[in-house]
């Protein structure tokens, strides 16, 4: 990735309906430039798709709660996996090393709706134990910073 790649990718973040053109005019390249390059940095992986971004308050899931998860013994960590698609509020589980097997971000609307969820994880997904705390809020960071790195 060159100099104008990074320029790309950084603008994608920040917008990733931006067209060719504006992201031509950004780096000074025709739009028909920028669409290969584009074309290219999907292939290679670097761009991996196009999302909207959620805000579950207005969807009515106005607690976000991180759960660190541990998983009976004889569970299969695949098998969890997939079930986790029966868990829609479930919006990012995350394998981990150490004490805990997955740390999971939940969104819900009430003290209630939580506590259903991890009584299903426990008693349909093979949950041992839960450790859950309520996100206060998101710190914004710059989506390009890794660029930069």
């Amino acid at each position: 990735m060159d100099r104008i790649d990074r320029q790309l990718v950084a603008a994608l973040t920040h917008d990733g309906r931006a067209t060719y053109q504006e992201l031509g005019r950004l780096v000074r390249l025709s739009s028909n430039t920028v669409a290969d390059r584009i074309r290219r940095l999907r292939k290679d992986g670097v761009i991996r798709g196009y999302r909207a971004e959620l805000d579950y308050g207005v969807l009515g899931r106005d607690m976000q709660i991180i759960s660190e998860i541990r998983l009976q013994d004889t569970v299969d960590t695949a098998e969890f996996e997939r079930g986790l698609d029966d868990v829609p509020q479930v919006i990012s589980a995350s394998r981990l090393t150490g004490e805990y097997n997955y740390q999971l971000r939940i969104v819900c609307a009430n003290a209630l709706e939580l506590e259903g969820i991890i009584d299903r994880l426990k008693k349909h997904h093979g949950v041992r134990q839960a450790h859950s705390r309520l996100v206060l809020h998101e710190v914004p960071l710059a989506r390009d910073r890794i660029l930069r790195a």
